[in-house]
């Protein structure tokens, strides 16, 4: 079935290949645009920065068979990528490719990237400089953990979806909740998405803990070895400062900390691999609680993948175009 085929009913169909780090995402997807005629749209927040390649696992462009990868080195290190930015752009991407003909497929794990997409991302109250500040000295005085404890009790959703160390995201929920008087969630819930007229055929991808521990340890002895911690001061030799938005992400942040004089290398692997896993986790509970993804257990290897993929692609379809008809 061709991406025509599955649009000739007149209402356009977004792929959706989401889920933890290191299940094969974007092998996956480059696969299913193969096969469908498709262009992929990146889902992830560090990828969309210039430089920042390595510790992304960006995918090569040798390697992208010829498929084209939007959303991908689409902002300066220095600049702030917001997923309101995200939305617009990859809303603007999508439907670029739909017009081309083509399948437009997402790619990736940032979770509130796919949730600001697919279900619309609540703008929220102005900040509120003296709000943040109280917040901000809570988390000092009594650690982010008394944050976390006080985001439970008034929005356990976003409690359970926020992790404990996050600063920023703890006190925008506060923040929230305390100048509506309605937690986060409940704002998300009232949004839309600016993809109206499309179905989302979502997959998630998900493996056990012991194989997503075994792969990420090689990912990241693969990541070192291919040039990580020069990629980082090449960055910083460019005028690249420490507190650059993607340094702040996963392996960088680690990477930059050893690069420091925290620590040795291969501390730093160490932290990097619990750190991804940590991660896994979170994005696990995240994408479980987002509606209509039909699941893929990874374990099995990728010609199952790809083929429960194809299955699930042409049944949602099917089900599109019997919904559809007069």
């Amino acid at each position: 079935m061709t991406a025509m085929a599955m649009m000739s009913d007149g209402a356009p169909l977004l792929l959706a290949v989401v889920g933890p780090t290191a299940t094969g995402k974007s092998a996956l997807g480059i696969d299913l645009a193969e096969r469908f005629d498709g262009e992929v749209i990146s889902c992830d927040s560090t990828a969309v920065y210039r430089g920042f390649d390595i510790g992304t696992d960006k995918v090569p462009q040798a390697d992208r068979r010829g498929i084209p990868h939007h959303l991908v080195d689409v902002a300066d290190p220095q600049e702030v990528y917001s997923a309101a930015r995200y939305a617009r752009e990859a809303t603007a991407a999508i439907r670029g490719v739909t017009a081309r003909g083509r399948l437009p497929i997402l790619v990736g794990g940032t979770g509130l990237y796919f949730r600001a997409l697919t279900r619309g991302l609540f703008a929220g109250p102005g900040r509120d400089g003296a709000l943040r500040d109280r917040l901000r000295r809570i988390g000092e005085r009594h650690g982010l953990d008394r944050l976390h404890r006080l985001v439970r009790q008034v929005d356990p959703a976003s409690a359970d979806r926020i992790h404990a160390r996050d600063e920023k995201r703890l006190i925008r929920a506060l923040e929230v909740y305390y100048l509506t008087g309605e937690p986060l969630t409940h704002h998300f819930a009232q949004t839309q998405s600016p993809l109206a007229g499309y179905t989302v055929a979502g997959i998630g991808l998900r493996q056990t803990s012991e194989r997503t521990a075994d792969k990420v340890a090689r990912r990241v002895e693969a990541q070192f070895a291919a040039g990580l911690l020069d990629e980082i001061r090449a960055l910083r030799a460019a005028g690249v400062p420490d507190t650059a938005s993607p340094f702040g992400g996963m392996v960088y942040r680690q990477a930059l900390a050893f690069l420091n004089g925290v620590g040795d290398e291969a501390g730093a692997r160490d932290e990097i691999v619990r750190a991804n896993r940590r991660y896994a986790r979170r994005q696990l509970i995240w994408f479980r609680k987002e509606p209509n993804l039909q699941w893929i257990q990874v374990d099995d290897g990728p010609a199952q993948v790809a083929d429960s993929a194809v299955r699930i692609i042409h049944e949602r379809a099917r089900q599109r175009s019997a919904r559809l008809a007069p």
